[in-house]
């Protein structure tokens, strides 16, 4: 499968790079891609996480907008942190790849902050169970804009508090970072297999 990863400044390291590290382990293709901090034009693949890490992305979002093709990509990544994940939430297309994604039943994955900063004001957390970094379910007015934007976007979703990970259809969410190992793993089983997963488990020496 092909899965994109995307990185903003401010993003939560091991909630990036721990899906990163087992899909390829798992034998997916998996590319990662800089997200300019909000307001700003400068081009880098060089992103900073929010404990000071910094990794170098595989592409940079302009390059990787020009050269997506119609048939999109199986997964998107989408790690939390901040500000990454509201960096993340300001870039206009990231929320119209997210909708486009979500209506193709691809699998959108995100963890930590992101489900309620990112994932939330597109709507596609609608008629969903889903889960986020414990308090963050509590200012989706702010997330979206507006208590009504709130009430709309999330008509029916049900925030699961207290788990590790939540998969509603095509939908996957993360309480945080240290749900990440779980959260990346059930993210392999999606997208290479039971059979894959469990050799990634018993190869990694996981618990």
């Amino acid at each position: 499968m092909k899965i994109a990863v995307f990185l903003a400044p401010g993003f939560e390291e091991i909630e990036a790079l721990t899906p990163v590290d087992y899909l390829r382990r798992a034998g997916q293709d998996v590319i990662t891609v800089s997200v300019p901090a909000k307001g700003s034009s400068e081009k880098t693949s060089v992103v900073e996480g929010s404990h000071g890490i910094s990794v170098f992305a595989d592409k940079i979002l302009c390059d990787f907008i020009d050269e997506i093709d119609e048939n999109l990509f199986d997964a998107a990544v989408f790690p939390g942190g901040m500000p990454g994940a509201t960096n993340l939430a300001a870039e206009p297309w990231i929320s119209s790849f997210i909708c486009k994604m979500a209506q193709s039943g691809k699998i959108i994955a995100s963890l930590c902050a992101s489900p309620a900063v990112v994932l939330a004001k597109t709507g596609v957390l609608s008629q969903k169970k889903w889960t986020c970094y414990p308090g963050m379910e509590a200012d989706l007015a702010k997330w979206c804009g507006s208590e009504e934007n709130a009430r709309t976007a999330l008509k029916n979703a049900t925030h699961i508090p207290d788990v590790p990970f939540v998969l509603d259809g095509n939908i996957l969410t993360g309480r945080g970072p240290g749900t990440a190992e779980q959260f990346s793993m059930k993210l392999v089983e999606l997208c290479a297999g039971i059979e894959t997963a469990k050799k990634v488990h018993d190869g990694s020496c996981q618990r």
